[in-house]
């Protein structure tokens, strides 16, 4: 049975004459689900001052979609807006965790995240690129290359490397700690570029050029 069918038949059990109130209610609340599932909605919030600066974090019912340097608000809300098709809501109570976690990471207060990331805006390519960087330890550092190869690309260190750069949720998914072939610190388009990443790699302690 279809979506569409599914609702017919949702909506045929609260419109029949005389529905028992539980299986009314049990009806109301699945079709509540199904709406839902199919129009996904998005909250956000704001971390206004943190050593890497402003931050503005979005967050839907599967997790964190979205980590922006800068406090332009108003660019952010219609770029999550063009993207996922949906507006965008500021909610203290849905965003709070990731914004705390965020702020308590940057203050030193933090080694790991515990929140759920939504990748579900990416490539594949990408996802696999993300995981990867991700499974870097803190304080350790991967080259494109060493990612290429861990996901089976040996040959894709600059699709890598274009991949990080589009990376949505910077930081918590950790693609400051990916460097050139030679150590260098280059692609980081969060922030002050690679100064912020830098400072990200610093306040891990990773050793750094």
């Amino acid at each position: 049975m279809n979506g569409e069918a599914e609702l017919s038949l949702l909506l045929d059990v609260l419109y029949a004459d005389g529905p028992p109130a539980a299986a009314a209610e049990s009806a109301l609340a699945n079709l509540r689900a199904e709406v839902q599932r199919w129009q996904p909605q998005l909250w956000y919030g704001s971390l206004p001052e943190s050593p890497v600066g402003s931050l503005l974090v979005a967050v839907s019912a599967l997790g964190v979609v979205a980590v922006e340097f800068g406090a332009n608000e108003a660019r952010f809300v219609e770029r999550l807006r063009q993207a996922f098709g949906v507006q965008p809501h500021r909610s203290g109570d849905r965003a709070d965790a990731a914004v705390r976690q965020l702020e308590e990471y940057v203050a030193g207060k933090r080694n790991t995240f515990d929140l759920p990331v939504d990748l579900g805006g990416c490539t594949d390519f990408q996802r696999k690129v993300l995981e990867a960087a991700t499974a870097v330890p803190r304080g350790r550092l991967a080259t494109y290359g060493e990612i290429a190869a861990r996901i089976g690309a040996p040959r894709a260190a600059r699709a890598v490397g274009q991949a990080l750069a589009r990376n949505p949720v910077p930081i918590i998914v950790p693609c400051h700690r990916v460097v050139a072939a030679d150590g260098s610190l280059t692609g980081y388009s969060g922030g002050a570029g690679v100064e912020t990443k830098a400072q990200l790699l610093r306040l891990e302690g990773a050793a750094i050029r």
